[in-house]
């Protein structure tokens, strides 16, 4: 079963309808677009966090990884050094594994190199949001939701170009999906097409257009 009626009669994909806080992720937050540094970060530390784990894994303990990371403000996960590392290792908040806790830290400082880089007004947001492909996969089945794809591969060649690591092309792909970057939502759920960035036929919403 690929879709399913919920009690409240919307239609979700059997993923999101296990548990409440599924079920409130899908509806509420996962591919509405993100366009703010803190907030990409956010999605790039869990997405990498949550590779080899299941995604409702990582969503149970978001706010251990918030406490832990202060909030995921970029400046302050830049300036956490070797001590706090061991210290997260011992935080029962997160997923205690000390390559992506590394990756964390790396990748604030990479983030604050990029605004530096690129000039004001250029952030991490920025860069991921320039991945945009033209149309967004239609997937009438979970069988037909990409994992990767040429836009994925490309930002993953970038930002490991840039310092960032934990980014290779299949997380990149998640991370456009959570950040509504691309719109993977099935045909017939009641989220297709709802973003304000993808129609539900796969082209971009013309800017300045709310869908009904």
């Amino acid at each position: 079963m690929d879709l399913v009626v919920g009690p409240d009669g919307l239609v979700r994909p059997a993923w999101a309808a296990v548990h409440d806080d599924l079920r409130e992720y899908y509806d509420t937050e996962w591919g509405m677009p993100v366009r703010d540094e803190r907030g990409v970060f956010e999605r790039l530390a869990l997405e990498g966090f949550q590779s080899g784990l299941s995604w409702a894994t990582i969503l149970r303990r978001r706010e251990g990884f918030r406490r832990a990371f202060a909030g995921f403000d970029v400046d302050a996960v830049a300036a956490l050094g070797p001590d706090d590392v061991e210290r997260l290792l011992g935080d029962t908040g997160i997923i205690r594994h000390r390559g992506k806790i590394e990756a964390t830290l790396s990748n604030a400082r990479a983030t604050v190199a990029l605004r530096e880089q690129e000039g004001p007004g250029t952030t991490l947001a920025d860069l991921v949001w320039s991945f945009q492909p033209q149309r967004t996969p239609m997937p009438r089945t979970p069988a037909e939701v990409p994992t990767t794809s040429a836009e994925s591969t490309a930002l993953a060649k970038e930002l490991k170009g840039r310092g960032f690591r934990f980014v290779g092309p299949t997380t990149m792909f998640a991370l456009m999906e959570a950040l509504g970057v691309v719109d993977t939502h099935l045909l017939g759920s009641h989220r297709r097409g709802t973003s304000g960035v993808w129609a539900a036929d796969g082209t971009p919403v013309a800017e300045g257009h709310i869908p009904s």
